[in-house]
């Protein structure tokens, strides 16, 4: 689960990290409120999408030349300006795709006079089951130009879960990031503060970026604030954090993967124009690649999981057909834990009841097989039977290009 950066500033301050002062907003009026309890003169607007590269990107409704969606506002009246092209037009950026994202709200905060930006994020590494700290001098929009062209830029710490962190990784990233004297405690403070929010709130991922030093002037000393964040958990740790699943912006998903989600099923729309229903993510992911191998493109990855029943699998039947994309349909089903003269079951319920009309191809193998495939050849449906998964492949590829 994703949330918006004013929310994942919000829970980092409760862990004494320096956050700058800001507000959310939902109107223009609420805006220039916001911007009138900030110190100023300086303010900055953000558009808050789940996704990155908002001050890189463009809104569709506005001239080429306008402003993204990150905006400097040098007084009250700017705010309110910006306020009103953001709000309710479509930002895309380099993580929306063409499609873009709706700006239904803004975060409003006190500009900061920034001397340096820096890089700092945190995600789960499964290759080592360590948490990764990545670490760059080179904060700011251009972070994955500086990973693509100069990674030696670019340094990993990782934390073994067990051990906990500890004062040398501190040490270690404050030394990635060249910083001295104050700045260098300030780093190593930080760091620390930003592992224990990760653990606690069992993230997958947090990143700043930029993470920025100030400047210094006679009467404050340069500091380290987080100028942006994004946040991500894991979705079956919510349980434990009703807090955190309070923050959910059901506007920022798919609607397909909100219903979805009410029946536990594991749903994610792409491009293609095949329907896929399979139990198992590792199956599912190999039923996309055999489709694609084919010459055709899958238009979702759906796992109905290993405990699926009739009632899973008519509402998976219908979230795939929600897709006007959709031109067929390949069940993939090994039955294991489940059965397979159950999901056959389902599956001519399901068809029945959503009254079918585009190609499906069906492939089980597994416990109680051969009455799956009776129950569906017996079915009276236009379904046609699979022996494997390179035959299914084959044959709902050839059922789609017959059918265009």
């Amino acid at each position: 689960m994703n949330i918006h950066e004013y929310q994942g500033k919000e829970l980092l301050a409760k862990y004494g990290v320096g956050i700058p002062a800001g507000i959310a907003a939902l109107t223009v009026e609420e805006a220039v409120a916001a911007a009138k309890q900030l110190p100023g003169p300086l303010y900055v607007v953000k558009a808050q999408i789940h996704a990155g590269g908002r001050g890189k990107g463009k809104f569709k409704e506005l001239p080429a030349d306008a402003k993204g969606g990150v905006r400097l506002a040098k007084s009250i009246d700017e705010v309110e300006a910006f306020a009103k092209e953001m709000l309710g037009n479509t930002l895309v950026t380099i993580q929306t795709g063409e499609a873009g994202k709706q700006v239904n709200r803004l975060y409003v905060t006190d500009g900061v006079d920034i001397d340096k930006e820096y890089y700092l994020s945190m995600l789960v590494d499964r290759k080592t089951g360590r948490v990764a700290m990545i670490v760059s001098t080179e904060g700011g929009m251009d972070i994955e130009e500086v990973a693509h062209n100069t990674p030696e830029k670019i340094a990993t710490i990782t934390i073994d879960p067990a051990e906990g962190f500890q004062a040398h990784h501190g040490r270690a990233v404050a030394f990635a990031l060249k910083l001295s004297g104050d700045l260098n405690k300030q780093a190593q403070k930080i760091a620390k503060q930003l592992y224990t929010a990760f653990i606690d709130l069992d993230c997958d991922m947090v990143e700043i970026n930029p993470l920025v030093q100030s400047k210094a002037s006679d009467s404050t000393p340069a500091q380290l604030l987080v100028l942006d964040t994004k946040m991500s958990f894991d979705s079956n740790a919510l349980a434990r954090h009703p807090d955190v699943f309070a923050l959910r912006d059901e506007t920022e998903e798919d609607p397909a993967e909100i219903e979805a989600s009410k029946y536990d099923l594991a749903y994610i729309k792409l491009d293609g124009d095949i329907g896929c229903m399979v139990n198992g993510a590792g199956l599912a992911m190999a039923t996309m690649d055999i489709i694609k191998l084919n010459g055709s493109f899958p238009a979702n990855f759906l796992d109905v999981g290993g405990g699926a029943n009739k009632e899973k699998v008519t509402a998976a039947f219908k979230i795939i057909l929600r897709d006007p994309n959709v031109k067929g349909i390949l069940v993939n089903i090994f039955g294991g834990i489940m059965k397979c003269d159950i999901i056959a079951d389902g599956i001519v319920a399901a068809a029945k009841e959503v009254n079918l009309s585009v190609p499906l191809v069906v492939r089980l193998e597994g416990t109680n097989v051969q009455q799956g495939k009776d129950i569906l050849a017996n079915s009276g449906l236009p379904i046609v039977p699979a022996n494997d998964l390179g035959d299914a492949a084959k044959k709902i590829v050839a059922e789609v290009q017959a059918v265009a």
